[in-house]
């Protein structure tokens, strides 16, 4: 199973498999990444804790577990937020950062498609999780998804760890986003900003075609009107359709990283970048072989940032 980019059919099969996870909307090479099929009779919600904590998790890597869906609330054109359920004394049990796998068995296909997704509910959150997602022309997973109706189930497993964030570790952290690659970036964002004992600086630029194609907005909105000290907020739209808008306009460019970003030559900075592959290309160069890393390349290259400074979502 090779995942490269959220519209990418994704292929494997039931049953113990390694897989290669990437996703440049949201999710991260994983390495070989060992799963199970699904545990019978395990559904979201669960009952009991676990290490007699008093507070259980619902994740389970050696399992997919099956979660239902309690609403459907759009977001705007072709992207909707989905709630799923869990006991009402659980967490989904994710790392910052980390997302989780999605399966599904769609149309008549004996080979269950599987897609990496970022979850944009706090990480403390109990009884539910929520996934933004778009609506992808020819995205299998995320057409069978918008077709949900309250009641179904999503299968899911993990949880897949991105970046291991630690508080403190760093100064500053910019993040350049693009479209539904914004969901990693605002999971920690909207972690950073809840721990009181995190002072670590954010910047985000957040790049969309247009308005109307800003996910999240109001939620990040608020954190900048809340943070102002510690989180500065700046969208990009390829062209306004109005005098209104006050942001950007075009694509992210030289002057744009330059301006916003946490310099190079800073200590203790990082800059995440997550967005479609040619962003990604144009921005921080794209992953190397085998899914890792790989160098810095594009605008964060010609500005000096080394593979240190870099994470590619």
């Amino acid at each position: 199973f090779v995942r490269t980019y959220s519209t990418t059919p994704a292929g494997g099969s039931n049953g113990k498999k390694v897989i290669w996870v990437s996703l440049a909307t949201g999710a991260v090479v994983v390495g070989a990444y060992y799963f199970s099929s699904s545990k019978k009779g395990k559904i979201c919600p669960l009952s009991g804790s676990s290490n007699n904590e008093s507070v259980s998790k619902a994740l389970d890597s050696k399992w997919f577990v099956g979660c239902k869906l309690l609403e459907k609330t759009p977001v705007n054109h072709d992207t909707a937020r989905f709630r799923f359920a869990l006991e009402p004394d659980q967490e989904l049990g994710l790392d910052i950062t980390s997302c989780i796998l999605v399966k599904a068995k769609i149309g008549s296909s004996f080979i269950p498609t599987m897609r990496p997704y970022t979850p944009v509910s706090p990480q403390d959150a109990r009884g539910y999780f929520d996934l933004v997602i778009k609506h992808y022309p020819n995205g299998k997973m995320s057409g069978h998804i918008h077709s949900l109706a309250p009641g179904d189930i999503l299968e899911i497993n993990g949880p897949m760890t991105k970046y291991p964030y630690k508080t403190g570790a760093l100064k500053e952290v910019g993040l350049i986003a693009g479209g539904s690659g914004i969901t990693p970036m605002f999971q920690l964002i909207q972690h950073v900003l809840e721990d009181p004992n995190d002072d670590t600086k954010l910047t985000l630029i957040f790049a969309n075609k247009s308005e109307d194609d800003i996910i999240l907005r109001s939620q990040l909105d608020s954190l900048a009107n809340n943070h102002p000290e510690q989180f500065k907020l700046h969208y990009i739209i390829d062209k306004a359709s109005s005098n209104d808008w006050k942001g950007d306009t075009g694509y992210v460019t030289k002057e744009l990283v330059q301006k916003y970003m946490p310099a190079a030559g800073t200590e203790g900075i990082l800059v995440g970048v997550c967005g479609p592959p040619p962003m990604m290309d144009k921005v921080s160069g794209s992953k190397g072989l085998g899914f890792k890393q790989g160098k810095v390349g594009g605008i964060l290259k010609e500005l000096g940032y080394n593979s240190q400074q870099v994470f590619k979502f």
